[in-house]
């Protein structure tokens, strides 16, 4: 009898605030209006990566350095990796906000996805998100993106059941999948699906309209709920169906 593969969850947050290390701070004089905006951040991506990781008992990385430092979503090369106050730096600080910020942070995660992997797990990895509703005055038509790479069907499968769910759980709510993005354009997820095969690695990049985010309150909390809770169910099913195929393949 052929065993079900158990899935081991892993929560993100790339750009979880907007604080810049003491070192860097003279780079970003005159920047400090925009370190607010979310050029600076991702207003509510990190408390929602919270709940996620307590809801699925999962292990968590975040980050609250300002992605106007170096972008941890973007790929070493990437022309967006580094913002217009560290872009025209000396090679020597870049390499160093590099070595500092950006390395041990993407090595993380990489790290504690193969250990996962080598002990027989399928990595879930959530990576959380937002965006804002406008930009370049063009305004953002859904309050929820679920972003994924087409061509790996456990992304696929996941996030449609994971749409499933928010509709049934928040039907006044808008969820698009690969929108405001594509889910395989540059990305720590679209990074790590070339270092891991679909089998064992699923990685969804989340993303929340910020306009439910910044005011805050009771109808925020609300809607972090309905996330998480379709997010387990969505989950729970999947596991559910592995389960029933590894008990019913013999060897």
């Amino acid at each position: 009898m052929a065993m079900a593969v158990a899935d081991h969850f892993l929560i993100t947050c790339e750009h979880g605030g907007n604080r810049i290390p003491t070192r860097y701070r003279d780079l970003f004089s005159g920047c400090e209006a925009l370190l607010r905006t979310h050029r600076g951040y991702d207003p509510g991506a990190l408390v929602l990566a919270r709940e996620l990781a307590e809801a699925l008992a999962a292990p968590l990385f975040v980050s609250t350095t300002s992605r106007l430092l170096a972008d941890l979503n973007r790929s070493l090369g990437h022309p967006r990796l580094y913002s217009e106050a560290t872009r025209d730096t000396p090679l020597a600080v870049r390499r160093e906000i590099l070595e500092r910020h950006y390395l041990p942070y993407r090595n993380k995660v990489e790290t504690a996805i193969a250990a996962a992997t080598e002990q027989g797990s399928r990595v879930i990895h959530i990576s959380s998100h937002s965006f804002t509703p406008v930009l370049d005055g063009a305004v953002r038509s859904a309050d929820i993106g679920l972003l994924y790479d087409p061509a790996r069907r456990g992304e696929v499968e996941l996030c449609r059941c994971w749409q499933t769910h928010l509709q049934a759980l928040a039907p006044e709510l808008k969820v698009r999948r690969n929108y405001p993005y594509t889910g395989s354009s540059d990305g720590l997820t679209a990074y790590l699906r070339r270092r891991f095969p679909a089998d064992v690695y699923v990685g969804i990049e989340l993303e929340i309209n910020q306009k439910h985010a910044l005011p805050g309150g009771r109808r925020w909390r609300a809607f972090r709920g309905r996330v998480v809770e379709a997010l387990r169910l969505a989950t729970a099913g999947q596991q559910g169906l592995q389960d029933s195929i590894g008990q019913g393949t013999s060897d």
